[in-house]
């Protein structure tokens, strides 16, 4: 079956179904033109909670059908690739964050969303990236503990230089494994480009930048800027997305590297065999006390931002 037919299969599928397909912005194009959303993963947890349908089948990784299905409790959740999960979501415990906190006595835990439904159970905030520093410096604490992502917190740090910020170790492995030398060697083959980079890349590539910022801030940043050449330093779905979406433009990716392997699991078969009959997927199921527990931060977030 060609792509345009499988298209117009989940096309009607979901109307017939009275599906909400949400697809994260790393995913196939071939997936993302069938979806009823596109976003970053806290913006596609709204867009399900508002939205009338009472399934949703999210095209992402685990933590974002997670927080959909923390969100939006009552509705039927299905993430579409079981195996899709997410390396810095996955790589604290909870254990782990109760030992960080003695260690650092009266801090407020602030957890990046990519984390574990079970993570933000111990959490006091969370942030995305595009949030995360109004939300720290909103915040009434001045001792700041935040997870997993050690570069975004670093970043946070550097715009909010009067809070006491700590981190520790981790973070996305596709962004942190940009170097500021491919920055370079991108800025000289391409002397017209500016560069945008996404602030979970290492300090020394974020502040080559002439644009730091979100999934979407970047790709609203390049559809709205005079400029027509740009070097994307986030994951190569973007590139593609801003070329389709902004023909008059050129896109180069800062590494042929920068690819979310858990993001490209979903394929369009995927959702249409979900469609079709219920195979594959997995159906996201919460126990109510860790959906309530889980929620505090989020809604210290929207509190707070």
């Amino acid at each position: 079956m060609k792509v345009a037919e499988l298209q117009a299969e989940v096309l009607r599928l979901k109307k017939e179904k009275d599906v909400c397909i949400l697809a994260h912005s790393y995913v196939a194009r071939e997936i993302a033109e069938v979806a009823d959303f596109v976003g970053d993963s806290f913006q596609l947890s709204v867009k399900a909670k508002d939205c009338p349908q009472k399934t949703v089948i999210l095209c992402g990784v685990r933590f974002m059908a997670e927080t959909v299905k923390i969100l939006s409790p009552e509705k039927k959740v299905i993430l579409s690739a079981a195996e899709a999960g997410c390396p810095m979501a996955e790589q604290l415990d909870v254990e782990i964050v109760e030992q960080a906190r003695k260690m650092f006595p009266g801090c407020a835990v602030v957890a990046y969303i990519n984390t574990t439904a079970e993570l933000k159970t111990v959490c006091d905030v969370c942030v995305t990236s595009s949030s995360a520093v109004k939300i720290v410096s909103n915040m009434p604490q001045d001792k700041i503990l935040f997870i997993p992502d050690c570069n975004l917190g670093q970043y946070v740090k550097s715009q909010v230089p009067n809070k006491d910020i700590r981190y520790m170790q981790g973070g996305c492995p596709v962004h942190a494994a940009m170097t500021r030398e491919e920055v370079l060697a991108a800025k000289a083959a391409h002397p017209n480009a500016l560069f945008l980079v996404h602030p979970e890349c290492v300090p020394e590539v974020v502040e080559l930048a002439d644009f730091v910022g979100s999934t979407a801030a970047i790709m609203n940043f390049a559809k709205a800027s005079e400029a027509k050449e740009f070097i994307i330093g986030t994951e190569n779905s973007i590139m593609e997305h801003l070329q389709y979406d902004c023909p008059g433009k050129m896109f180069y990716p800062l590494s042929k590297r920068l690819i979310c392997m858990n993001m490209k699991l979903t394929t369009l078969g995927d959702v249409a065999n979900i469609l079709r009959d219920g195979r594959g997927g997995e159906e996201i199921v919460l126990s109510p006390e860790m959906i309530e527990k889980a929620r505090r931060p989020i809604d210290a977030m929207l509190a707070f931002g």
